[in-house]
């Protein structure tokens, strides 16, 4: 819902109801995973999407239908054996989706949900989807905060606790309680979706490929900053809007940024009086990914500085150097592309292997690596 959330906030403002469908529910192979969104607004404008296309059109009707009687409700699709074009999921997987109207009414906090994602800021957002409360519910969630009901205080007390620590970990996904919050029920179903802040990218370099890097970065959703100690080089101009670009030393700026096993690490300056420091510090941080680019030549060399520099082989075998997956890529935005494609890889387990030689599902049902 993140991806929509402007769009909804537009709608909200002017007072418009809309349908809002989201994925609660996932099993075997599935285009989208859960929190995936797809809004119905004003003149049937679409927002979205749950499905990636295989049943979009039987989910506009269903979110124009709950805006029209002011129902929430679910519906489950998967694969029809009988006929492909049916509605339903041709790659074999099957989703439940929750439609429910959205109004001032029914959903009170939204402008301030909207505004904590757009800022960053951690909120979770709880919404009955079935069983003896009110299916459409929402009780927004915030670390020191509440906003809306889920139709009883011990339902309230106890999911704001879940949504809590499922947002600490970033979380997302269907819990059971009992109709007052009991805790070894599972009468009421309640999909919490936690919107955390954005993962961040770091990307050291201010040349072309950096740039390039920084705009895929933020496509695919994380906070960017560029460092570069050469002033001339590090300036805003230079960038996408929205990077954040620091004119310092790169060891000396990580040393002094907080990292997690989220953070991505790009290493772009191809000097050996920046990366060797910086591998230094960036190398016995959590980042989930660290990337260097440079020819296999270079990546020896610099091997053997890390090695002189006190590095151990299990630190030094984190890197990844050449930087990116082979592509075969030559222009900035090539180059941009197969790093980005490592990166995903990296996060979500994947082989880097063409599907069309990997057997199983398309989309298996594994967990995101940090």
């Amino acid at each position: 819902m993140r991806e929509i959330l402007a769009g909804l906030s537009r709608w909200y403002a002017a007072g418009e109801p809309f349908g809002l469908a989201t994925v609660v529910a996932v099993s075997r192979s599935a285009p989208r995973g859960p929190g995936a969104a797809m809004a119905v607004g004003p003149d049937d404008e679409v927002l979205g999407s749950v499905s990636g296309g295989c049943v979009e059109g039987a989910v506009l009707e269903l979110a124009k239908e709950v805006v029209a009687d002011g129902t929430a409700r679910s519906a489950t699709f998967g694969y029809s054996d009988d006929d492909a074009f049916a509605a339903g999921l041709t790659c074999g997987g099957e989703i439940t989706v929750l439609a429910r109207p959205v109004t001032h009414a029914t959903d009170p906090g939204l402008a301030e949900v909207a505004e904590s994602v757009r800022d960053g800021g951690p909120v979770a957002l709880a919404t009955v989807t079935e069983g003896p409360a009110p299916t459409g519910a929402t009780l927004a969630v915030w670390p020191d905060a509440t906003s809306g009901t889920l139709g009883s205080k011990g339902l309230d007390i106890a999911v704001t606790a879940d949504a809590r620590g499922e947002l600490a970990g970033g979380a997302t996904g269907l819990r059971h309680y009992g109709p007052h919050g009991e805790r070894r029920e599972d009468a009421v179903a309640v999909f919490v979706q936690s919107f955390a802040p954005p993962p961040r990218m770091l990307v050291f370099g201010a040349i072309d490929y950096a740039a390039a890097v920084a705009a895929i970065g933020q496509f695919l959703g994380y906070r960017v900053t560029v460092c570069d100690a050469r002033t001339p080089f590090a300036t805003a101009s230079r960038f996408p809007p929205g990077v954040e670009v620091v004119a310092d030393w790169p060891h000396r700026f990580l040393r002094g940024t907080e990292v997690d096993p989220a953070t991505v690490i790009c290493v772009l300056t191809h000097d050996p009086k920046f990366d060797v420091p910086l591998l230094q510090v960036a190398l016995r941080t959590e980042a989930g990914y660290v990337g260097v680019m440079g020819s296999r030549r270079t990546h020896e060399e610099r091997t053997a500085l890390l090695r002189e520099a006190g590095l151990s082989d299990a630190e030094i075998a984190r890197l990844r150097s050449p930087i990116g997956l082979d592509l075969g890529g030559r222009t900035p935005q090539e180059v941009a592309v197969s790093i980005a494609a490592e990166i995903v890889s990296t996060r979500w387990g994947g082989s880097g292997a063409p599907l069309s030689r990997v057997p199983g599902a398309v989309h298996p049902p594994h967990e995101r690596r940090p």
